[in-house]
């Protein structure tokens, strides 16, 4: 098993709605496109690498407990302090 770890507590949600259909235009805009290829990053200049949403979620251990101790439905979701610290370690802290 690996031992790497992130550096900082960031999750990424790239599975959000308009993220697969904003990246799957981008692709639909690389592979019409009709005119002269040029060599390298040409590609870029099709399609705004800004309409591309990615969502990054920063959180730390303690503000993860914080959040379990006042949150009355995640206690109800997650039953025991060891596996809210499982769930933060498995998302914003492992690679």
């Amino acid at each position: 098993m690996s031992r790497s770890v992130k550096k900082s507590p960031v999750f990424k949600d790239q599975q959000h709605l308009n993220t697969g259909w904003t990246k799957r235009q981008a692709r639909k805009a690389v592979r019409r496109f009709k005119g002269d290829a040029q060599n390298g990053k040409w590609y870029r200049k099709l399609y705004c690498s800004w309409n591309i949403c990615d969502r990054r979620s920063y959180k730390s251990k303690q503000q993860a407990i914080h959040d379990w101790e006042t949150s009355r439905w995640l206690r109800e979701q997650l039953l025991t302090h060891a596996e809210v610290i499982r769930d933060w370690e498995k998302f914003h802290k492992r690679k």
